[in-house]
């Protein structure tokens, strides 16, 4: 049976499993799920996601959600097909678990929290909260200042292979460079990590929606 992702054809947390299954080379259907209309809060969806968020997926009877933890199971069920993303010597995990913290608490907080201010709030009807933006953005730029010194020693955040932890990144900078906000051109090794990461035809294929 072919594995289902269940989803929002754009949504940042789908594209981020979309990706990896594209990586991965792992066929899938998208089945789509109409959060404008509130699918994502109705029993029969809450019934496998008990938080209403999207994505989540059926692999032949196992329903996984939240978006990390479903590329990982990915990576390592189809360890053999397509991009090794996770790696199996135990230096390796352990500078990937790094790798992959630092994206969840260095970066993450920041693109979400600018992407919702910047885009997503006018689309639930809400305002900018432009003191939260510019402080954000602030914060961001550090980080990257952070990412960029860490870039010139290596190729990808975990070492010199591609891993999970570089493309979690893809979602959420792909919607901050939509809305003109560029904080990755301006430092040279960010600017060649993320040439690196986003033109992958794994990002090309879901990059505008799945």
């Amino acid at each position: 049976m072919v594995l289902k992702l269940y989803g929002f054809a754009t949504s940042t947390c789908t594209l981020r499993v979309a990706v990896v299954l594209k990586e991965k080379n792992v066929q899938f259907e998208f089945i789509p799920v109409d959060l404008t209309k509130g699918a994502h809060k109705a029993p029969e969806f809450t019934a496998y996601q008990p938080f209403g968020q999207v994505p989540y997926i059926d692999d032949n009877g196992l329903i996984l959600y939240e978006s990390r933890a479903i590329c990982r199971y990915i990576a390592a069920k189809y360890a053999s097909h397509g991009t090794p993303l996770l790696p199996t010597d135990p230096t390796a995990i352990a500078l990937f678990e790094q790798a992959a913290s630092t994206e969840t608490s260095n970066y993450d907080p920041f693109v979400s929290g600018l992407a919702w201010e910047l885009k997503f709030a006018m689309w639930f009807g809400g305002k900018t909260d432009e003191a939260r933006a510019k402080s954000l953005q602030s914060q961001l730029s550090a980080k990257l200042d952070i990412y960029d010194l860490i870039l010139g020693k290596q190729k990808y955040l975990a070492g010199n292979d591609i891993t999970l932890a570089d493309l979690f990144h893809l979602p959420y900078g792909a919607v901050l460079l939509d809305i003109g906000l560029d904080e990755f051109s301006s430092r040279p090794n960010v600017a060649r990590w993320w040439k690196d990461i986003s033109s992958r035809a794994s990002w090309e294929a879901v990059k505008g929606g799945i």
